[in-house]
């Protein structure tokens, strides 16, 4: 790609959008940015990109900017079929994102991750344990540092773990890992991608470059990803807590490659079978890779987990408080719920995002939640579902801090206070690590009672 020869338009300042803007700009590219909503961070770092040559386009000027621009580097936040994504493929004009900038002129070996639930986790997992058998990784992608701002760090004898969304692939078309992990897929994003087709078809997209070189490591267990076997040129190596198949499964409460015993469960310092799965997936990666199975399997029995996702913040007054702010949908929040140990009071809403919360609260009455305190912008459609899965322990807020402390109030010594919303947090914070924050500053507030 000539780059000093074309005209990129960067929609959204997000830090994807900045990492591309910054990356097209050093190669001399001509760039325009753009972001629909400016607040404070926004406008220092569209005032930075600009000093360094970047066009700022106003919102009444973007169609004549997409006029003269060539390509549209989309944020994964602004959907697919929005206005200005609209107007460049009218043009016939290309649609790319940050990630697909990224793969452009990966040199690494590269490990893909994408699912609904346990990405991130596993990219974290798969990221430490490759640096503890003595390889140079790093993860990027949705998780962290964008994949465009990793690129020229890497050479070819390193390693990229990189988390990639279903928004992401909507733009992603050149990545082609070495290795892809599909962790599960349920319901998630409905507003976003209208039905599970649509998205079950953008998760296999991770698969479609594949060649009989490279490798798909899927669930077992999942029939949906089981399924993606079907559709893939590439060596398909499963893993499995259900059954002893070939690749990584679970069996007499340890875990196996092809055989060959990796360590017992009860030496894993996470719990719970969704940290089991996504111990599973690591373990086929370090089996293909032909790891160092010693280190491989000290590295993730170490793993404390990630932040936002079933974090312990204090126990005060008897009562536990966990954070699982990184819980956004609902089977998430499900898993998070009955991986409690005790009687818990769980934190449920925020932003809408098209699920469907029936099934949600038929678990919870299996669950060790005991209580739920609702509230958010869904909060009467999550209180809706609640009454019609018979889920009848629970109370009602609008605001996120009058919930934090409803279950404070309700909460018994013994118990937990989990927050996994089971919804996006748009409608009160920027992202999860802001709720989760915000979570964490309240409950770091309560007092000791005599």
């Amino acid at each position: 790609m000539f780059f000093r020869g074309q005209k990129f338009f960067v929609a959204g300042m997000s830090v994807s959008g900045e990492s591309g803007a910054r990356f097209l700009l050093e190669r001399g590219a001509e760039v325009y940015i753009y972001d629909d909503v400016v607040n404070e961070r926004v406008s220092e770092v569209m005032s930075e990109l600009a000093s360094l040559g970047a066009h700022v386009v106003a919102a009444d000027a973007c169609l004549v900017a997409a006029d003269k621009c060539d390509i549209l580097v989309l944020s994964p936040g602004i959907p697919i079929d929005a206005a200005l994504p609209v107007a460049f493929r009218k043009q016939g004009k290309s649609i790319i994102g940050e990630e697909e900038l990224g793969a452009l002129f990966l040199r690494a070996t590269s490990v893909a991750v994408t699912g609904t639930n346990g990405k991130t986790t596993t990219v974290t997992m798969l990221n430490e344990m490759l640096n503890a058998a003595g390889e140079h990784s790093v993860a990027c992608g949705n998780c962290g540092n964008p994949l465009v701002g990793e690129v020229d760090n890497l050479t070819f004898n390193d390693f990229a773990v990189i988390e990639v969304s279903s928004f992401q692939l909507e733009t992603l078309s050149s990545l082609r890992p070495h290795i892809a992990v599909v962790t599960n897929i349920t319901e998630d994003h409905m507003n976003r991608h209208y039905n599970m087709e649509n998205y079950i078809f953008l998760k296999s997209k991770i698969l479609r470059n594949l060649r009989e070189s490279e490798y798909a490591v899927l669930n077992y267990d999942d029939p949906t990803v089981r399924a993606f076997a079907k559709n893939t040129k590439a060596k398909v190596i499963y893993f499995s807590v259900q059954s002893q198949i070939d690749g990584a499964y679970y069996r007499d409460g340890a875990v196996y490659f092809n055989g060959e015993k990796y360590f017992d469960i009860g030496e894993m310092t996470l719990n719970g079978v969704h940290n089991l799965y996504n111990a599973l997936a690591c373990v086929a990666v370090a089996g293909i890779l032909g790891l160092n199975k010693s280190l491989a399997a000290k590295s993730l029995c170490a793993f404390k987990g990630v932040s936002h996702r079933v974090e312990k913040i204090r126990e005060v007054n008897g009562v536990t408080y966990i954070n699982d702010s990184k819980g956004t949908n609902t089977d998430a929040s499900l898993k998070a719920a009955q991986c409690m140990d005790r009687p818990t009071v769980i934190l449920l809403g925020g932003k809408d995002k098209g699920d469907d919360y029936i099934p949600l609260f038929e678990g919870l009455n299996s669950s060790p939640v005991v209580h739920a305190v609702i509230y958010g912008e869904n909060r009467f459609k999550m209180l809706n579902a609640a009454i019609k899965a018979g889920f009848v322990s629970f109370s009602l807020c609008s605001e996120f801090m009058t919930a934090v402390k409803l279950a404070e109030l309700v909460a018994k010594p013994g118990q937990c206070v989990l927050l996994s919303p089971a919804s996006s947090s748009f409608d009160s914070f920027s992202n999860f690590e802001e709720r989760g924050d915000a979570f964490r500053e309240l409950v770091e507030k309560i007092n000791e009672t005599a």
